[in-house]
């Protein structure tokens, strides 16, 4: 057979055209991401405010589009992500690199934890500082116990301030962090109850998440025996609304569309209202709890039955609560370190008559492991 050279090498010079095409095809010159972490450890731990900074090499040169991604919000598109976390909690940082040749990605978990104020020889047992008072209406306002002196007369110890009707409220602060023990009772609550005639209020409890000394983190409230009771409801809402003259009652309106009265007695002549408020109405939101214990069958001897447990002027010699029993406005349970603040918010809604409203009454509240 005669060789045909002309051909053989025009077929070796398509042969090598066609590798270094299907070559350049699969990648275009373009190299897939060979990237480098800086933080190599993917399961890390710091606290709030740490400031954390993660690093991602290019190891080859290549050109590529980086993602840094902290659940599903996208925070970076640099090589150098610095993580500063506001609050405690449990986050996923994803870095990716991505190219038409490939992608490169790394994942972290991150657990932050709280900064907790330690306690010291100087923190005291009793809350420290007031941070609002908000009363209800109510046959003490405006006068002892119902005023701000009454408020802050339980700074430090024992004192007597009165919430006023359902949805009033006071809040303070401890020096200290009230650490949540586990298996144990973490607070006391000291109210005026007795046997037979509780004002049960509701408590809510605040982490300073945030570590910046202020009440701006989220509330939770804790969970006590009413929670499933029928009448109990979380999201209640009243607006009280200021009457004509000082000697009137005070007219309110619920969520439910209810309207009544915090009536004025023969015992009690000044001002119901808040003279602190300016507005000529205010509305207050949180959970009223059932009055299925509030017995008026004989008005001559109205009682009112403490609940199982779970609140503040509910059983004599003080409430005993659990910071375990704190839960979220879903319901569900959550894991607190410890709490900074408390909230305390008259529960029931009652016009018992002669007795007036059924008002929460708080002589002290105290960090449990420090009361000798």
């Amino acid at each position: 057979m005669k060789t045909n050279y002309n051909q053989l090498l025009l077929a070796f010079f398509s042969i090598a055209f066609l590798l270094t095409s299907c070559s350049n095809d699969d990648d275009n010159g373009v190299l897939a991401p060979e990237v480098a972490m800086a933080v190599q450890e993917q399961a890390l731990q710091y606290y709030v405010g740490d400031i954390s900074t993660f690093s991602a090499i290019n190891e080859n040169n290549s050109v590529y589009t980086e993602t840094w991604s902290l659940g599903d919000s996208i925070v970076s598109n640099a090589d150098t992500y610095i993580f500063v976390p506001k609050n405690s909690g449990t986050y996923k940082l994803n870095y990716a690199a991505v190219n038409e040749a490939g992608t490169f990605t790394y994942d972290y978990t991150i657990t932050v934890l709280p900064k907790l104020r330690p306690i010291t020889d100087d923190s005291k047992a009793f809350v420290t500082e007031l941070i609002e008072y908000m009363p209800s209406p109510g046959q003490f306002i405006n006068k002892k116990p119902g005023n701000l002196e009454s408020a802050e007369g339980v700074l430090g110890g024992r004192g007597l301030v009165s919430l006023g009707g359902w949805g009033g409220s006071v809040t303070y602060a401890f020096d200290h962090t009230v650490l949540n023990h586990a298996d144990k009772n973490d607070l006391i609550i000291y109210g005026n109850a007795m046997p037979t005639f509780s004002e049960p209020g509701i408590i809510y409890v605040m982490q300073d998440d945030n570590a910046n000394g202020l009440p701006d983190d989220m509330w939770y409230e804790i969970k006590g025996s009413a929670h499933d009771l029928e009448g109990t409801d979380r999201a209640y809402e009243i607006t009280y609304f200021r009457p004509v003259t000082a000697e009137g009652d005070v007219d309110w309106k619920d969520s439910k569309g209810n309207t009544g009265v915090i009536a004025k007695n023969a015992f009690h002549k000044q001002a119901y209202y808040p003279e602190w408020i300016t507005e000529d109405s205010y509305t207050i939101s949180g959970t009223l709890l059932s009055d299925s214990n509030v017995d008026m069958s004989n008005p001559s001897y109205i009682t009112s039955k403490p609940f199982e447990y779970g609140y503040a002027d509910n059983t004599s010699g003080g409430d005993q609560i659990d910071l375990a029993d704190a839960i979220d406005a879903e319901g569900n349970p959550v894991n607190l370190s410890g709490i900074d603040f408390i909230k305390i918010q008259t529960g029931v809604q009652a016009n018992m008559g002669w007795l007036g409203e059924l008002s929460t009454e708080i002589t002290g509240i105290a960090d449990l492991n420090l009361i000798d």
